[in-house]
């Protein structure tokens, strides 16, 4: 018995050291991890896969449409409209395309507007993929 009187004040000890040791840490920085986007290696169909993406997110009443805000992007106006703009597509540049710089939000508004930049499901590594492939009207 007398030897678990012994420990007592090393208990004792240890817990308040362990005490002072965690009240005495401070954060000073927040580390945050960003999910990965994928980078597209295969090839980006225009049609395939940024008219529907373009259709659901931008092509909408008071957006992207006809007599709204340029470009327009409708189905059928899409490509036509995104190439007639100048510096909108930029195949020599694709990072500094202006049409990739909003989606980026790198340029203000960012594009679709409400929509987080970066976010993995967004077109934005679609677009950029897509342009350093030619920007064709595949």
């Amino acid at each position: 018995m007398s030897g678990n009187r012994n420990l007592i004040p090393i208990i004792l000890a240890i817990t308040i050291a362990g005490i002072a040791i965690i009240s005495g840490c401070t954060k000073d920085v927040t580390v945050t991890i960003k999910p990965t986007v994928p980078v597209i290696t295969r090839t980006v169909s225009f049609s395939k896969d940024l008219v529907p993406i373009f259709t659901s997110k931008c092509a909408l009443a008071g957006c992207h449409v006809s007599g709204a805000h340029d470009p327009n992007l409708a189905a059928d106006k899409a490509y036509s409209s995104l190439m007639g703009i100048s510096n909108l597509v930029k195949v020599s540049d694709p990072s500094g395309s202006l049409l990739y710089q909003r989606l980026t939000a790198k340029i203000n508004p960012g594009m679709p507007m409400n929509a987080p930049a970066s976010d993995p499901s967004s077109i934005n590594e679609y677009v950029l993929a897509w342009i350093k492939q030619g920007a064709k009207n595949n």
